[in-house]
């Protein structure tokens, strides 16, 4: 994909000039919804040009701090800056620099994908031929050329997700949030999306992604927040995440799943620490501090005759990282999320 057409010419709000090195400074960030606090005093600092990852389970808080920060929600406490101006004080300030793009599409199917990106553009302040030529330069960039004149109602999901991208740059923002961008993608389609992100910060945008895929955070994030019950509870890169959980992850596949309430038990009590039973109750993770716990492990097992499929002891992933972390195995947050 022709990638460099994100900027030609049309960027805007890349102009302005800012001094800090920052594109978000927040500290306390607090939302309320009735007795819940969804977000609790939450910090952030996050540099300018690259890819921020916010990760969390279901209504842990992720969406409703993108939503303050993008001014759709105001503060009930704390303060932020994007860029240096004040997001309370300074909203139009902000506005003009950043750009959203949310869990599902929010352009207009019933128009066809070029209409959509002259109509947007022409929003923006373009004329008449400005508009024609900036959507046909995204409808290249993004490989959309075929379906430019096709009803967005018939795109496919991964079309519709790269369209509803290509209107949230029709000016290049210096700030990006992306909030779950390939939820319900295929893998080909998911790589076209990181593919979009990566050119997008190569050019200068800043990037505030929430994922349900926590691969997609090992691949494209720069740093990385773990935020539950409102409150961000581990913070750092991919590998500082990793290390902060332990030295070792044991990883055993059982032959009976009914076996799996003993064997976490008997787990438990040589490594001296909890077991994650897996969703299939065939599969058990725990960190270990060296080797020869292990082996104990594995004997103690062998001793109560639990059968054993395999077993595998390695760098903790990302998966494990948030398990350990939140107690939960998956942090998908359905849409709507402001709890």
């Amino acid at each position: 994909m022709g990638y460099s057409t994100y900027t030609k010419g049309w960027c805007k709000a890349l102009n302005h000039v800012v001094n800090s090195d920052f594109a978000i400074e927040a500290k306390g960030l607090v939302k309320v919804f009735g007795d819940h606090r969804a977000v609790d005093g939450v910090d952030l600092s996050i540099k300018k040009g690259t890819v921020y990852g916010f990760l969390g389970p279901n209504g842990a808080g992720k969406t409703t701090t993108i939503r303050m920060l993008s001014t759709l929600l105001p503060l009930d406490g704390g303060e932020a800056n994007i860029f240096g101006y004040d997001l309370a004080s300074e909203s139009a300030e902000v506005r003009s620099r950043i750009s959203l793009t949310g869990q599902y599409a929010s352009i207009d199917e019933d128009l066809t994908g070029i209409e959509n990106l002259i109509l947007i553009a022409r929003l923006m302040g373009f004329s008449r031929k400005q508009a024609k030529e900036r959507a046909n330069e995204l409808l290249h960039a993004f490989s959309l050329e075929d379906a430019a004149k096709r009803q967005v109602k018939k795109y496919s999901g991964g079309m519709r997700r790269r369209i509803d991208i290509a209107a949230s740059i029709v000016v290049t923002p210096e700030l990006l949030f992306l909030d779950e961008p390939t939820t319900g993608l295929d893998p080909r389609s998911r790589n076209q999306v990181w593919d979009i992100v990566r050119a997008l910060v190569k050019a200068g945008t800043t990037v505030l992604l929430t994922t349900q895929y926590l691969e997609e955070a090992d691949q494209l994030a720069d740093r990385i927040a773990v935020i539950n019950q409102g409150k961000i509870i581990a913070e750092g890169t991919s590998d500082e995440l990793k290390a902060s959980v332990g030295s070792g992850t044991l990883q055993l596949r059982l032959r009976h799943s009914e076996e799996s309430t003993q064997a976490k038990a008997l787990l438990e009590t040589t490594i001296d620490g909890p077991v994650h039973i897996g969703s299939d109750s065939t599969s058990l993770t725990c960190q270990v501090t060296h080797s020869s716990i292990v082996i104990e492990a594995l004997n103690g097992l062998n001793d109560a005759g639990i059968s054993l499929v395999d077993f595998s002891l390695g760098q903790p992933s990302l998966d494990e990282v948030f398990l350990t972390l939140t107690g939960q195995t998956t942090p998908i947050e359905k849409e709507g999320e402001s709890k």
